[in-house]
């Protein structure tokens, strides 16, 4: 009701796999019944690490994702987005080995984090890529760049995010921490919303 009341009605509910102490509580059954009641997508994120560097790395975080969708009953085809927050140290061989965990199962590869020019997810983003194009055409990204400040849904600003050129862009986090609710605002692209789940 907080968020209807004060922003409008959501289409999309981002929500986290598994526990992370002190950070979030992981997405239950019970809610994935409630949100699909209101015919509301589910966006799946992992962040249950805080460093994104290392091949084997990123595949035993994928791996891990994945279980952890399997364990929900998440359907084949769904994205899981990697929450690279801009304080974790982050390589291109993270990214890769990401990509290769989720592209070889069930599951679709996803990454969020502030993709602007100038940062290091960027930049090792954009190394990943030139290493193998299958992550700029089957990784989708969740930027939450540029910050643009909350709003309710009728006031929400133009989609124009910022993220790597070519990129597949799913969406864009262009509000942070609102008072009311404790969301974050965001605006998705409908031709991509079927990783959603």
């Amino acid at each position: 009701m907080c968020v209807r009341d004060n922003f409008g009605d959501p289409e999309v509910v981002g929500r986290y796999l598994g526990d992370k102490e002190g950070v979030s509580a992981g997405l239950t059954q019970e809610e994935v019944e409630l949100i699909k009641s209101n015919n509301d997508e589910i966006l799946l994120i992992h962040n249950r690490f805080s460093d994104a560097t290392g091949f084997e790395n990123g595949v035993q975080e994928g791996e891990e994702a994945i279980s952890l969708a399997e364990e929900l009953g998440a359907p084949e085809g769904t994205a899981i987005f990697a929450d690279i927050e801009p304080t974790y140290p982050v390589n291109s061989d993270f990214i890769r080995g990401w990509y290769d965990a989720l592209s070889s199962s069930a599951y679709v590869p996803g990454i969020y984090g502030i993709f602007s020019g100038d940062t290091d997810l960027a930049a090792s983003y954009n190394q990943a890529v030139s290493g193998n194009s299958g992550i700029k055409e089957d990784t989708y990204l969740w930027t939450a760049a540029p910050n643009a400040g909350i709003t309710t849904e009728a006031d929400a600003p133009e989609y124009q995010p910022e993220a790597p050129e070519g990129a597949v862009v799913i969406g864009w986090q262009y509000g942070l921490d609102a008072q009311e609710c404790n969301i974050d605002t965001n605006l998705f692209d409908n031709q991509y919303t079927d990783v959603l789940w």
